[in-house]
């Protein structure tokens, strides 16, 4: 039987409700604008460091539990879960069972984890930190998913392999991703070139090289953010020229 002090999902959204602001709903709901696909999303208004700091104390969530939490309609209450799933996958103490549940109840429950904030607080470590010694195909198969919360996944999950100076998977998939229709897996596309060109400065101008002309103008301008003045607006310029 469970104890006052186990953490729960009705003892986290009851905790989380107490936060909750009129003026910051409003703040959120300018924020998360409505993607493309037209899912529409519902907020109670509590700022994003207080749910975090939340979180800590519910690190040891049980998989069961976070689910609960990510079945909710409210996207606090979803954000909530994917950041302990965040903070499970980063922590030393997690068993290897544990993050094989967690990177599994990812995957299941995809259908939950629906907006950017949601993929990019815990793919990395908890899609991408699994799979880091394991095969990657299913990331492949992600990138050619329909959904594309599941195609964004595919590429910032690679955040963690760049982290480790593994770049492959990331210009491969990039790749992929090309040709997409949604800015916001545009974004998180440019983000992660962008993150790979830290690691490999040469090897993200071979790549822009030979797609600046034809990617996405959003993807273009999120990877070259760190390079000089001059290589911006040459690689700018191929993309006007084509235009």
């Amino acid at each position: 039987m469970k104890n006052d002090t186990t953490p729960t999902a009705k003892r986290f959204i009851e905790r989380l409700k107490t936060y909750q602001s009129p003026v910051e709903r409003e703040k959120l709901l300018r924020y998360f604008k409505t993607p493309t696909n037209g899912e529409v999303d519902e907020f109670i208004g509590v700022r994003m460091g207080q749910l975090f700091a939340l979180c800590k104390e519910f690190i040891t969530m049980t998989p069961d539990e976070i689910e609960k939490l990510l079945e909710s309609k409210i996207h606090e209450v979803r954000a909530g879960g994917c950041s302990i799933m965040d903070k499970q996958a980063r922590s030393k103490k997690t068993t290897p069972e544990r993050r094989k549940e967690l990177y599994d109840l990812y995957l299941r429950r995809h259908d939950r984890i629906n907006n950017w904030d949601l993929v990019d607080v815990c793919s990395i470590h908890v899609v991408g930190g699994y799979l880091f010694d394991k095969p990657r195909k299913v990331l492949y198969k992600l990138a050619r998913s329909k959904n594309m919360w599941e195609r964004r996944t595919s590429i910032v999950s690679t955040a963690y392999f760049i982290r480790k100076g593994e770049l492959d998977d990331t210009y491969k998939i990039a790749e992929m991703l090309l040709g997409d229709k949604e800015d916001l897996v545009h974004k998180g596309t440019g983000w992660m070139l962008r993150f790979a060109g830290d690691k490999d400065r040469p090897r993200l101008l071979k790549f822009l090289d030979q797609h600046a002309a034809t990617m996405p103008r959003v993807a273009l301008r999120y990877s070259i953010e760190k390079l000089d003045k001059k290589q911006r607006d040459h690689y700018l310029g191929l993309k006007k020229k084509l235009t």
